[in-house]
């Protein structure tokens, strides 16, 4: 989700009455897939689209994804923690889609293999 901002130099800085005038437009056309993830604008797209979608439309309506941020993993509990995390902010009780975000040689130190 890139999402407009109030100041175009604050990623923090969604403008929530824009993104809700295009989310009821995106809805009212059919649409239904919204992706977010940890990291974006700071943190705050997660909260983003939970007032503009999980609070405002029923759950049938919407699928959404997000993605486990894979240097953010230090230690197997970190996973629980940061996905439990990620549902409070989206406002959900489920993922449609979940992913690691950004899995590359290094990251998700965490997660052990076995």
């Amino acid at each position: 989700m890139r999402l407009p901002l109030r100041d175009a130099g604050d990623p923090t800085s969604i403008d929530m009455e824009r993104v809700i005038a295009m989310v009821d437009v995106f809805m009212d056309r059919g649409f239904t897939y919204f992706d977010t993830a940890y990291p974006y604008h700071g943190g705050r797209s997660e909260t983003a689209f939970r007032e503009a979608v999980s609070q405002r439309y029923p759950r049938d309506r919407y699928t959404v994804t997000d993605k486990m941020p894979c240097w953010a993993v230090q230690t197997p509990d970190d996973m629980e923690r940061i996905f439990n995390e990620q549902l409070q902010r989206c406002g959900v009780d489920y993922f449609d889609y979940y992913w690691l975000h950004a899995l590359t040689v290094g990251t998700c130190r965490g997660i052990s293999a076995n």
